[in-house]
């Protein structure tokens, strides 16, 4: 099974990262959304050595930026307090000139994966006024999404052609697409990797819309793995109907023999603190249960306090879920022929 961290400023130092392959961790997410692969040639290469020095053989996972929308560059942090009024576009936050056209009023605006939720009020011209509901600290290159709303984009940037094209020099072995929608999305994504002589790079198709939900029976084919990716995900159907919805995905994939891959907040309250609730370590156990190849933490290593810490308690407690499974199994294949089983 694999053990994925998330490369960041909290594990930048190599003997961090060693530590972190020592502790069970088989791989690391690196997130272009903000950078271009070139630009992490530092970070890629203490990944490296880290790698080495630990005896691994590791996996590196490219987090492309894909046709999620973001808003633009901010010189600080700006604190949204609930009732304000913010304006949004010019002389105000950057946002891609598609959301004006698709924003009206009443429309919701969800910010940072949906931490931060604005009601739109009206658009003036080259700018969008929206009413926060839902305050929080929102720094530059973070998500927007107009929930419900159709908004047209191509599956890949010019970076991401960019980073593919690199993707070999720098040893990548997999490539996250980000909110797919159809099988178009991977086609496309397909070529692009073709051109660039990198058919044996992974291609990892990431759930996180309605359209990749809805789509699902014809992603299986075109994807290498699939990545139940629930940040965004419980941006776009009730929170409450989230673990449902993952739960489909996840019988989707095991009757189809697809590996998955189960993502965002696995371990969400070790960003701060040094153990995790029992109801994390919950989640990861059953991730494994319902049968996912791979467990993922994003911020929890990339900007968190204990990264380390972080992969021991992943990696050990998907060790545990195996290991129940196995005890489990004689007695998983009785009650499937129908004879009671009980402990001994």
């Amino acid at each position: 099974m694999d053990i994925y961290g998330t490369l960041g400023p909290s594990c930048q130092e190599k003997e961090i990262l060693t530590d972190m392959f020592r502790a069970g961790m088989t791989g690391m997410r690196l997130n272009l959304s903000h950078t271009a692969l070139r630009e992490s040639a530092e970070l890629i290469d203490t990944f490296h050595a880290a790698a080495a020095a630990a005896g691994a053989s590791p996996k590196l996972l490219i987090d492309m930026q894909g046709p999620e929308l973001r808003i633009g560059a901010l010189p600080s942090g700006i604190s949204l307090k609930e009732g304000e009024t913010v304006t949004l576009g010019e002389g105000g936050i950057p946002i891609p000139d598609c959301i004006l056209t698709a924003a009206r009023p009443g429309s919701q605006v969800l910010l940072d994966d949906g931490k931060i939720l604005l009601a739109a009020e009206r658009t003036c011209g080259n700018h969008l006024q929206a009413v926060v509901i839902r305050g929080g600290m929102l720094t530059g290159r973070k998500s927007i999404l107009l929930p419900g709303e159709e908004i047209a984009r191509p599956a890949m940037t010019e970076m991401d052609l960019a980073n593919i094209a690199c993707a070999q020099e720098f040893g990548v072995t997999g490539i996250m697409q980000p909110f797919v929608r159809s099988r178009d999305d991977l086609v496309t994504v397909r070529r692009a990797l073709s051109q660039a002589e990198c058919t044996d790079i992974r291609l990892f198709a990431k759930i996180e819309n309605l359209d990749g939900v809805r789509k699902i029976d014809e992603l299986l084919p075109w994807a290498d793995e699939i990545v139940i990716a629930r940040g965004d995900l419980g941006n776009a159907v009730p929170l409450e109907t989230l673990p449902g919805v993952q739960k489909d995905l996840a019988e989707k994939c095991r009757d189809f023999g697809k590996p998955f891959m189960v993502v965002t907040q696995m371990l969400a309250s070790m960003e701060q603190n040094p153990v995790p609730t029992r109801a994390e370590v919950s989640d990861i156990f059953n991730a494994v249960l319902d049968g996912a190849s791979s467990v993922m933490v994003t911020g929890e290593t990339a900007v968190g306090r204990h990264p380390v810490r972080v992969i021991e308690y992943l990696a050990g407690t998907a060790r545990e879920a195996q290991r129940y499974m196995e005890k489990r199994r004689p007695c998983m294949k009785r009650e499937a022929g129908g004879t009671a089983c009980q402990e001994d």
